[in-house]
């Protein structure tokens, strides 16, 4: 295997199960609070087929691995309907909040399974063949999920932060706040893309989400070595 199909693997593969599952978990928590739009629509399986975006979540992602940019894409969103939610206000920010919380909870049993197959394999020499193809897909694994996880709760339309702000907002700035739902991609290109472009220092990504997951990173793979024993 070359190194670019390796590299390109061993993103798109943890990517893949870090989306599905991502959007499963919103479906699943609205299904337990009264919205079953999601199982209506047989968007609650975790065949990746039926959730996978070819843009979102296979060519933009290789782009940005490709140019060494932060990786992140995004799966056919689950339906939601929240006036079938038995407390639509509240609801939605449980919904939001299922998928980065899911992401953090797979990057824990990444960490666990990475820590198993280095105390397993024993580390006295550098892992190669398909225990190097497995390493590097839990590790990529456990940085994906931290990643979407604390991406995600960027307080802009339509990230899952955007919902629980929503919720949180009193009634009239609420509705205002959701007005700009409508414009979420333009104004994610703009304040993540564009902007960054022209005015040095304007970086919410970084400045906002990569502090916290390099912590989150850190202690995740101290978990890890705790389970590898070493």
């Amino acid at each position: 295997m070359n190194d670019t199909l390796f590299q390109a693997l061993t993103l798109i593969i943890p990517l893949v199960f870090a989306i599905v599952f991502h959007e499963v978990a919103h479906g699943w928590m609205a299904r337990l609070l009264g919205d079953p739009t999601a199982a209506e629509a047989n968007r609650l399986s975790l065949n990746p087929l039926r959730h996978v975006d070819p843009i979102g979540t296979v060519v933009l992602p290789g782009i940005l691995a490709l140019v060494h940019a932060p990786v992140f894409g995004w799966a056919k969103p689950v339906p939601v309907d929240k006036w079938r939610l038995r407390n639509p206000r509240s609801g939605m920010m449980l919904v939001a909040a299922a998928g980065p919380a899911t992401n953090l909870v797979m990057a824990g049993v990444g960490a666990v399974l990475l820590g198993l197959l280095l105390r397993s394999y024993g580390g006295e020499q550098e892992p190669a063949g398909a225990i190097a193809f497995i390493t590097a897909n839990l590790l990529n694994f456990l940085l994906i999920n931290i990643f979407l996880a604390l991406f995600n709760l960027l307080p802009i339309p339509p990230f899952d932060g955007s919902h629980i702000v929503e919720g949180l907002l009193p009634r009239p700035a609420a509705e205002v706040y959701h007005r700009f739902r409508r414009y979420g991609f333009t104004l994610v290109l703009l304040l993540l893309v564009v902007l960054p472009s022209f005015i040095p220092g304007f970086d919410l990504v970084g400045r906002y989400v990569q502090p916290p997951v390099a912590w989150m990173t850190h202690q995740y793979l101290a978990l890890a070595a705790a389970v590898a024993g070493v």
